[in-house]
């Protein structure tokens, strides 16, 4: 059985993984379009106040999922979603930086068993340190029965 505490203890808001990242205006648009956005800040790259849209922001991924030394788990990963907060636009063309690190690792009884629940949480900030978004991408375990 895994030790929650102990993985928490070890891993926990530590940063594993920095990734530059450049916004193409056209593929903005697109994700925009597709999810359904209507309005010119999200649609239009000549507006003043152009910006990706949230969709596009959690499409960014860093290189890594996990640290490097994070030890495996076992069980049946899945994807557990994605939650995006924006604390300022992201705009096309600007040079952002991610630094991702493990936010929580917690676990929960289903009705399959335990479920290992890992949040990697990702910190985008411009090239003058502003800090822009923030990404939470979980990742689901189910842990393998002991039987």
């Amino acid at each position: 059985m895994v030790d929650i505490d102990a993985l928490k203890q070890q891993f926990l808001n530590k940063d594993f993984d920095s990734k530059t990242f450049v916004l193409d205006a056209n593929k903005m648009v697109t994700v925009a379009q597709a999810s359904g956005e209507s309005r010119p800040e999200f649609t239009d790259p000549d507006h003043p106040s152009f910006q990706a849209v949230p969709a596009f922001i959690c499409s960014l991924a860093s290189g890594r999922h996990l640290p490097i030394d994070f030890p495996a788990l076992g069980g049946l990963p899945m994807d557990g979603g994605k939650a995006v907060t924006r604390h300022a636009p992201v705009r096309a063309g600007t040079p952002l930086t991610g630094h991702t690190h493990l936010a929580d690792i917690y676990d929960k009884k289903g009705r399959s068993g335990r479920m290992i629940l890992i949040v990697a949480r990702m910190e985008l900030f411009d090239d003058k340190q502003n800090h822009l978004a923030t990404t939470d991408s979980r990742m689901v375990i189910r842990e393998k029965s002991s039987t």
